[in-house]
């Protein structure tokens, strides 16, 4: 079931995320915190973290569920499954086994064995079971939570990187750093019915900088695809075209897979987080040039102050509650002011 962010509540207004305040930290890992996912039901968050932890998080009461540890595999890119009591998650050594887990009882229900190198992007279907992987090893699979053979694979070129849309029914794979082709999921071997050819010319007429990441707005009329460099992109989900460049960011100094960027539930905002600490974030209602094929977007300004020294290496939106999460080495919560809290 596609989740829907219920603007009724508190519309998601530029005014709103400024308002909003850190209200919790975290100080739980050893090592930088790397992924981070939310159940369906927007109640928990999962982390995972360099210290090969994966820690559970209440969103609704504001402290910690569980710290589990994942030492002789570690871990990296959790995610819920449609049950909060179970995630999976990519290993980061031994080898890039895909990992289903039970949280409650801490034992492995099953295991994806296929990738060769280490897996970069991992999401779940948001209509069914299916899961999809994408690897150095330039494929990527897709894979059913029942089974633990290998659904189907897509080979690529490069590092690539790969989304559901909204609905659950296309995919989207992107490779080379300048290549998406989008797939529908029920007949992917016959291969793409949409193949788009990315450049920035202006500002990159080498090539944009290495993809780290391809995600869907929730409206799934547009994607943003992170990159290595000091610009992320939007792109319009039915074309392919760079709608806008969002430009202004202060990259953070080690290699992620675009989890320290992502929408707002409404798809109206993008927030990343930056080296320097604080939380930036572009309003894709209100570009700052309109001139030219690709309309450059800046941030707001003053960024968002965090808690966070540095390195805000995770963001994310909650999709049923007013709140977000950020996460450096320690994790914050993040609501609005007591007055504009109604929705909770």
């Amino acid at each position: 079931m596609e989740l829907e962010y219920d603007p009724t509540a508190i519309p998601i207004t530029s005014a709103v995320l400024k308002d909003l305040k850190v209200t919790k930290t975290f100080k739980d890992n050893q090592g930088p915190i790397t992924s981070l996912c939310f159940s369906d039901t927007g109640d928990l968050c999962v982390t995972s973290a360099q210290d090969e932890s994966l820690n559970v998080y209440d969103c609704k009461e504001g402290n910690k569920r569980a710290t589990l540890y994942s030492k002789k595999y570690g871990v990296n890119l959790a995610r819920f499954t449609h049950s909060s009591s179970t995630v999976v998650y990519a290993s980061t050594k031994e080898d890039d086994t895909l990992r289903y887990l039970s949280i409650h009882d801490n034992k492995y229900i099953r295991y994806f064995r296929g990738h060769k190198q280490k897996v970069v992007s991992l999401e779940m279907s948001p209509l069914d079971d299916s899961l999809l992987s994408a690897s150095l090893d330039k494929t990527v699979r897709l894979w059913d939570l029942r089974s633990s053979a290998c659904q189907g694979v897509v080979t690529t070129t490069g590092r690539p990187t790969a989304a559901f849309d909204p609905a659950g029914l296309v995919f989207a794979v992107g490779t080379d750093s300048g290549t998406i082709k989008v797939y529908d999921l029920r007949k992917y071997e016959s291969g793409p019915f949409a193949t788009w050819s990315l450049k920035d010319e202006y500002y990159y007429p080498q090539g944009i900088p290495d993809w780290t990441g391809l995600k869907f707005s929730n409206t799934g009329k547009t994607m943003l695809i992170t990159t290595a460099g000091q610009t992320n992109y939007l792109i319009d989900a039915f074309d392919g075209r760079i709608l806008q460049r969002l430009s202004g960011l202060s990259r953070i100094t080690t290699p992620t897979c675009g989890e320290e960027a992502g929408f707002t539930p409404d798809g109206r905002f993008v927030l990343t987080g930056s080296r320097d600490g604080k939380l930036r974030v572009w309003d894709l209602e209100k570009p700052a040039s309109t001139v030219g094929p690709i309309h450059d977007n800046l941030p707001m300004n003053p960024p968002l102050e965090t808690t966070h020294p540095e390195n805000i290496r995770v963001v994310g939106f909650n999709p049923q509650y007013m709140m977000m999460v950020t996460g450096s080495d320690d994790l914050a919560f993040w609501e609005p002011k007591p007055s504009l809290d109604s929705g909770r």
